[in-house]
């Protein structure tokens, strides 16, 4: 019987093995082939710049023709590294090659990104992993790339001249440290996947720690559905994986104090029913106790108890106005600032779509608009930086969407100061 259960438990972990090698193959024509090749590709701001380039890609939809070009030679997927490499990083990580350390090792990348690569295999004990290895020297290409930020000062001073980009710098430095920082990565993976252990919608796939290191992740490898192939789907299915999503993201603002800080359609695998899969945990970004406070008073007197004073009090108290921005009246603020709570201040369903999704870009880069003058004053504390990566990442997802829900109440579900009975029948599932 037990022989029979480990049999049948292979052949499952078999089937999520080669149904995720038929789904994404990479070409390996122009694959790496030595560390050389990788610091060639990957040298002067390259890696730097494509790893941004990624980050940003959730903008793509607001800005105009000619910054989407930019970006998009950012966001272009790394050729792959050739098998020999990749068996190479492994043994000088996990002291073996890897058709030594795993039952079964599929040579060929099932997915690139901008610092490495994953691979498909089974554990010895018969279970289908994912196996996410890291460019060899792409950790110190970045990072001299980073030391070297004239070129990021003079982006965001162009951004935003009332700003003092140091600080904003500092942020992205640190984060991008982080996420090339595979125990890091994988520790915050852990994080999520203990607290959402069982979680009937949220899926975070297991870490192997004895199959990692500091440039290999190994994890559970599941198989599932891309966002293209979600976007023919129903609308219900689609209202429902939008809900897991925001519940996901702004759940683990107010109960673990953390944000996923990459809300990228490809770090996403989805299933039908709602249930979400959550990839790539490299860039987390931990709240402190008065950073969650802040974003709970400004919804208090944005949402709950809305207060324009007040709201223009606690703003100016966190940095985000300067001196300049005093000359602006507080009905302008108040309409400048309530974009990013629109979606929550009514209590009724809400379809969001691209248009949304685009006038939150235009309200943090359209220096030309109605309120570029306000803008030109505004300050952007480092705890922020990320945290636009919410409005801007999640929108963008929710617009393609065109995502519907009555978020006000979905909200008070999960905001600590209102803690809200169940809404949806979601809500209801995940409180049993």
């Amino acid at each position: 019987m037990v022989a029979s259960g480990r049999r049948m438990a292979l052949l499952k972990a078999r089937r999520r093995f080669v149904s995720a090698n038929k789904r994404a193959e990479l070409n390996s024509e122009a694959a790496l082939k030595t560390a050389e090749d990788v610091t060639r590709t990957f040298g002067q701001m390259k890696g730097a710049m494509m790893k941004l380039g990624q980050m940003a890609s959730y903008l793509d939809s607001g800005l105009p023709e000619n910054a989407r070009n930019s970006l998009a030679s950012l966001q272009s997927d790394a050729p792959p590294m050739a098998p020999e490499l990749a068996e190479a990083q492994i043994e000088a990580e996990l002291g073996a090659k890897p058709q030594d350390i795993f039952r079964e090792w599929n040579p060929v990348p099932i997915a690139a990104a901008s610092i490495g690569q994953v691979h498909s295999a089974i554990t010895s004990d018969g279970e289908a992993v994912a196996v996410k290895v890291q460019y060899p020297g792409i950790g110190s290409a970045v990072a001299s790339d980073l030391k070297k930020a004239n070129w990021l000062f003079n982006m965001l001073a162009a951004l935003y001249p009332g700003v003092d980009p140091e600080p904003i710098v500092e942020e992205i430095r640190d984060r991008l440290a982080e996420e090339l920082d595979y125990e890091a990565e994988a520790n915050n993976q852990k994080f999520f996947s203990n607290y959402f252990e069982g979680h009937p919608y949220v899926n975070v796939p297991k870490i192997y720690d004895d199959l990692s290191s500091a440039r290999v992740i190994t994890s559970e490898l599941v198989v599932g559905s891309k966002f293209s192939d979600v976007l023919s789907w129903s609308q219900k299915e689609k209202n429902d994986l939008a809900e897991t999503i925001f519940r996901f993201s702004f759940g683990a603002i107010y109960q673990l104090n953390a944000f996923n800080g990459d809300p990228h359609p490809g770090n996403y695998i989805f299933h039908k029913g709602g249930k979400v899969t959550f990839l790539d945990f490299g860039l987390v970004k931990k709240f402190t106790d008065s950073e969650v406070g802040l974003f709970e008073t400004l919804i208090q007197h944005m949402v709950l108890n809305p207060d324009k004073e007040k709201f223009r009090a606690e703003v100016e108290k966190a940095g985000i106005l300067s001196e300049a921005s005093k000359e602006f009246s507080t009905d302008h603020l108040n309409e400048y600032f309530r974009y990013f709570y629109e979606y929550v201040i009514e209590d009724r369903d809400l379809t969001i779509d691209e248009s949304y999704s685009q006038e939150g870009v235009a309200r943090l880069f359209d220096m030309k608009g109605e309120f570029g003058p306000l803008m030109k004053t505004l300050n952007v504390p480092p705890s922020m930086v990320i945290v636009q990566r919410i409005t801007l990442g999640l929108m963008g997802i929710f617009g393609q969407l065109s995502a519907t829900a009555n978020w006000q109440r979905i909200s008070k579900e999960i905001w600590p100061a209102v803690d809200q009975a169940p809404s949806t029948p979601m809500g209801e599932d995940v409180v049993a």
